[in-house]
């Protein structure tokens, strides 16, 4: 059975059409935007653009996951996603933090966010209970390896098969500590 809503926290998403996710990237090393919206006004004005322009989940990270990427403090990832989040939540917009670090989660959901979203699938240490504490939605994604790697040789026997059986184990992981499978989505 397809799912049809993705429940994150007060939101209700009617998954029966395509919904578009507005990316504001936080960061200065951005592979999609290369910083330009760096700063927290700059920020928020690109994403109350993108929610004008149509964007009905507005995706906030604060570091870069393109390949070779640094990792950054979790102080720097909080001082450049917090105040954004908090800004675009007061207009009543659907805000997604795109991060993997639990103090995040816990920060950006006290902060108005409605989604986590996790290029790590949840693995790092405290990230499923800070997700499930959270009362979001929740987005799993996956990647081998990390950011910096994973772009080197990537090897797979069964791409299909080994992508559905790493997302089916993400979030039954979930749904094991009482997780409604309505709160998780899968991005491949």
């Amino acid at each position: 059975m397809v799912q049809k809503f993705w429940q994150c926290r007060d939101r209700n998403i009617d998954l029966s059409s395509p919904k578009i996710m507005g990316i504001v990237n936080v960061t200065p090393d951005s592979f999609s935007d290369g910083g330009k919206y760096y700063s927290s006004a700059q920020a928020i004005e690109h994403g109350l653009q993108l929610a004008e322009e149509g964007a009905d989940i507005l995706d906030i990270g604060g570091e870069s996951t393109r390949p070779g990427a640094e990792e950054v403090s979790v102080h720097s990832e909080l001082e450049r996603v917090i105040p954004v989040i908090e800004a675009l939540s007061a207009h009543g917009l659907v805000v997604s933090v795109d991060t993997s670090k639990p103090e995040v989660m816990k920060a950006a959901a006290e902060g108005g966010a409605q989604i986590i979203n996790d290029v790590y699938a949840l693995r790092r240490d405290g990230a499923l209970e800070a997700a499930e504490k959270s009362g979001c939605g929740v987005c799993l994604m996956h990647m081998q390896g990390e950011p910096r790697t994973m772009q080197k040789n990537p090897v797979y026997t069964d791409l299909m098969s080994e992508v559905k059986s790493f997302l089916t184990e993400r979030a039954q992981a979930l749904t094991d500590l009482g997780v409604p499978a309505e709160k998780i989505v899968l991005d491949p």
